[in-house]
């Protein structure tokens, strides 16, 4: 994932488009959209709904309950929705009655904390693990420095459904921290040797200015053996940074609770600003936010997606910017995705 070569695929137009310079054109940064860990936890509901579907379930109870959204994007949580789930913030919020029923309650792609966890297994509660293995494996990092003495300083956003999962493995040896600048605010421990970890949603920019700071205040501090932002985050910034290199202006796809998709907003925004670009970096649920006047003065408008977001939001936002005469488009591809995460165990077990 340290190499990446675009590929440009061949513009598309309606034969009667003159020149190319014409052209006002959409430039599809690849790759976009879900990811593993995303495209696992979406399947994880809908199977469990489809398996609940001939199930005896009690009235005034759902087939499945989820807590917090499955995955940030709204239009997923809506359609699941739409298909019986229910969604809640806390496990209080579902009754003693779900328990005795068996309704599968499952835990989001973000992960949570042990206490969520304990809390679930002393009522009773029939789990189903949607945590992305990605997630999992910061989990396990925290346990292992925090066995082998270390505190752990994690670069995060506060309150973020991720961050206070990993956070709660070890609440008394985590320091939180989300901008350079904390790092001289910092107090930890005496004589504590100390380790970094990051959530996997981050901006790789972002990070190695939070990085520079704490190894230059912490000369020893230690850092995992690989980095803890996941593949897809790496590979969707690195896509919308070649894009930028050829576009006016940028829109991106996400909603504005995904971690993932602001960060791509402010690479895709900073790109720009890095070869002279002015038109700046939009982000939209879907197409009906879209505003005509952002694209007035723009010839070249590139196009991606958080890894939270179905591909029919980005179709959306491609026709609309077609109807309003953008008229060729092309991709740029950095690195094909192959990565697949098998589904949990109580959903692989399902008949």
């Amino acid at each position: 994932m340290t190499s990446f070569t675009p590929t440009h695929t061949a513009d598309t137009a309606d034969a009667e488009t003159p020149t190319h310079a014409a052209r006002r054109t959409i430039v599809l940064a690849n790759p976009r959209g879900f990811c593993a860990g995303v495209d696992r936890a979406i399947l994880t509901v809908r199977r469990l709904l489809e398996a609940q579907a001939t199930a005896d379930i009690p009235d005034g109870l759902p087939p499945v309950y989820v807590r917090r959204q499955i995955v940030h994007n709204k239009h997923v949580v809506a359609d699941l929705a739409g298909q019986g789930a229910v969604f809640v913030n806390e496990l209080d919020d579902i009754p003693d009655e779900a328990a005795r029923a068996g309704i599968p309650v499952v835990f989001s792609a973000h992960g949570v904390s042990p206490a969520v966890k304990q809390e679930a297994q002393r009522r009773g509660l029939r789990i189903v693990d949607a945590t992305c293995p990605l997630v999992a494996k910061v989990h396990r990092e925290v346990l292992r420095y925090v066995r082998d003495g270390y505190d752990v300083i994690y670069i995060g956003h506060k309150g973020h459904d991720e961050a206070v999962g990993v956070i709660g493995e070890a609440p008394d040896h985590v320091l939180l921290i989300e901008h350079a600048a904390d790092v001289d605010a910092l107090e930890p421990r005496p004589g504590v040797p100390l380790v970094y970890l990051t959530q996997t949603t981050l901006s790789s920019d972002e990070t190695a200015d939070i990085i520079a700071a704490l190894t230059t205040r912490f000369p020893g501090i230690d850092q995992p053996p690989n980095s803890d932002i996941c593949y897809a985050t790496q590979n969707r910034q690195h896509a919308v940074k070649l894009v930028a290199q050829e576009s006016d202006c940028m829109v991106i796809v996400g909603s504005a609770n995904s971690s993932n998709s602001m960060r791509l907003v402010e690479v895709a925004r900073q790109a720009l600003l890095e070869h002279g670009r002015a038109g700046g970096a939009h982000r939209v649920d879907d197409a009906g936010q879209l505003d005509r006047a952002w694209f007035d003065d723009a010839r070249t408008v590139g196009v991606s997606s958080g890894a939270s977001v179905p591909d029919e939001l980005v179709d959306g936002v491609v026709e609309t910017l077609r109807s309003w005469g953008f008229d060729a488009m092309r991709d740029v591809q950095t690195v094909e995705e192959t990565m697949h995460f098998v589904p949990p165990a109580a959903v692989r077990a399902l008949r």
